[in-house]
């Protein structure tokens, strides 16, 4: 079998959803998460039971804000998927964080999701 946009939009759901389970049900035994914050630029986890470690703390990084999904696509053993999270601060200002998700899949399994975000800030 091979990697389908409907399948990868199930994976996306669970994410939004936070169902670690469900998530790792689409994940191969030598998956790789590239996240898209820590030290070098992002962190890297490597394994079943680190990817595990780094979608929970992904998931709590991102606590309290609303997700949202954009377009997807598959192309044999490669895909991306569009997302963004929205989230009101303390004074009721709302904050946008968009990215992407690129994609390596074995059959219908993801073997790589390595994660992207726009960080808002100045470049002048």
């Amino acid at each position: 079998m091979a990697m389908t946009v409907e399948r990868l939009a199930e994976f996306g759901a669970a994410w939004r959803e936070k169902d670690l389970d469900r998530l790792m049900e689409f994940m191969t035994d030598d998956c790789v998460f590239r996240s898209s914050v820590g030290a070098e630029p992002g962190a890297t986890f490597r394994g079943r039971a680190e990817v595990r470690r780094g979608f929970e703390l992904m998931l709590s990084h991102d606590a309290g804000s609303e997700s949202h999904d954009g377009i997807s696509f598959v192309a044999g053993d490669r895909g991306a998927a569009q997302w963004a999270y929205t989230r009101t601060d303390a004074d009721g200002r709302e904050h946008r964080v968009d990215g992407c998700d690129l994609f390596e899949f074995d059959g219908d399994l993801i073997r790589v999701k390595d994660a992207y975000r726009k960080v808002h800030g100045s470049i002048g």
